[in-house]
């Protein structure tokens, strides 16, 4: 499915699933010697060449040494994406999914196809209060609960219907591959007709849309490294992403190891680089994306999209249909969780010293709600959605039922 080289926040085999410890690979990161400075243009791209030299999927040997994590039944799976160990909408839904299916792969079932499809039924309900945000997740559970009820109707053992869910989750592992590279293709084809077929192309992106957020190559990275591939690419700007820094530690890694050109820069240097037009676009993903457009993603993304607007530079969702949720009929819907306030009074995204005032009061949101207007296109894997309304509103329901 992917290439030995490549970066795997999910690695499965029938009855086995890992997953990358993003926590502990902070914690790693931080501490790691590299065997490099930090000035551009110095030997940074080359110390990574030697550290992923040999690199394979379960991450052994290695200088830097990458963890993961066992993941045997739901709870596992459950723990691991409220803790953050798994990210990424598509990511959490995968894990989700694949994690039930490891529990049930082994299970010693002696009821009927009802009772057993009722297991799984409530097993997915579980795994969905993980994250309620991530609508790929509860869209996947709604998907798999769907196919295991009409299942039981029909079959007479009930280990049918574990075999029945654990080929269902393994194909969404499959596809989601597919469908980010799909994505990465019309954003990038999209982007250059948009910008004149410019071949020095930068673009600004927002926390972690990569390999590590997804089941391989990633949504609006998967876009940048399409842009890179087809050698239009100039550079590559990733925010730190505070509190928990996904951009520093995560997206920045991916650039590395793909060898992408590309700066870091501090949350709040963001206006500042725009202003400079040093970039043409912002690529952000997204947690969820209501009927008219509005979307829920990393916080930040609402302020970067604001930015942007007043700079005059292109704002563009990457994300597949699954992130859609034609249920909700705006942004106003979409329930918003909150993180631990360690994540602000302590360092390393509350993983380390403290660094605020003791007694001092925290509003920690994990997402924010970008507003349909400020949002210049939304690409997925079935093509890119555009305003066409007089009015500049999406016509998102209309352009899923003309894909289907």
């Amino acid at each position: 499915m992917v290439g030995s080289d490549a970066l795997q926040a999910i690695v499965y085999a029938r009855g086995s699933l890992r997953l990358l410890d993003q926590v502990r690979l902070l914690l790693r990161f931080l501490s790691f010697p590299f065997p490099f400075s930090w000035e551009p243009g110095d030997g940074f791209s080359a110390g990574f060449d030697s550290f992923w030299a040999g690199f394979d999927p379960t991450q052994r040997k290695l200088p830097l040494e990458v963890d993961y994590i066992d993941v045997k039944d739901s709870a596992d799976g459950w723990n691991a994406i409220r803790d953050m160990v798994v990210r990424g909408a598509p990511a959490i839904a995968i894990a989700a999914a694949l994690a039930l299916a490891v529990e049930v792969s082994g299970l010693d079932f002696t009821g009927t196809p009802a009772e057993a499809a009722s297991f799984v039924s409530k097993k997915l309900e579980y795994l969905v209060s993980s994250r309620p945000t991530a609508v790929n997740l509860s869209d996947a559970a709604t998907k798999l609960q769907t196919l295991v009820s009409k299942t039981a109707e029909n079959v007479k053992d009930a280990k049918a219907i574990f075999q029945v869910y654990i080929e269902a989750a393994e194909t969404m592992l499959i596809d989601d591959v597919a469908d980010n590279k799909a994505i990465g293709s019309h954003g990038s084809e999209f982007l250059q007709r948009q910008l004149g077929n410019s071949k020095n192309i930068s673009v600004l992106t927002h926390c972690n849309t990569g390999s590590l957020a997804t089941a391989g190559y990633g949504t609006a990275l998967g876009v940048i490294r399409a842009l890179h591939s087809g050698g239009v690419l100039e550079k590559a700007f990733c925010t730190e992403t505070r509190p928990f820094n996904q951009g520093s530690r995560l997206t920045a890694f991916e650039l590395v190891h793909e060898k992408i050109p590309s700066t870091l820069i501090a949350d709040s240097a963001a206006a500042a680089l725009m202003k400079q037009g040093r970039v043409q676009a912002v690529i952000v993903g997204a947690d969820r994306i209501a009927a008219n457009g509005d979307t829920a993603n990393k916080i930040g993304t609402y302020n970067l999209a604001i930015s942007a607007k007043h700079h005059g530079v292109q704002f563009y969702v990457a994300a597949p249909v699954t992130s859609i949720d034609l249920a909700l009929q705006s942004g106003e819907e979409i329930v918003i969780e909150e993180r631990s306030p360690k994540e602000l009074l302590n360092s390393e995204g509350g993983l380390g010293k403290q660094v605020a005032a003791s007694g001092i009061s925290v509003w920690n949101p994990a997402f924010d709600v970008t507003p349909a207007n400020l949002i210049t296109a939304i690409i997925t894997e079935k093509g890119v959605i555009t305003k066409t309304d007089s009015d500049g509103a999406f016509n998102i329901k209309g352009f899923i039922q003309s894909a289907k």
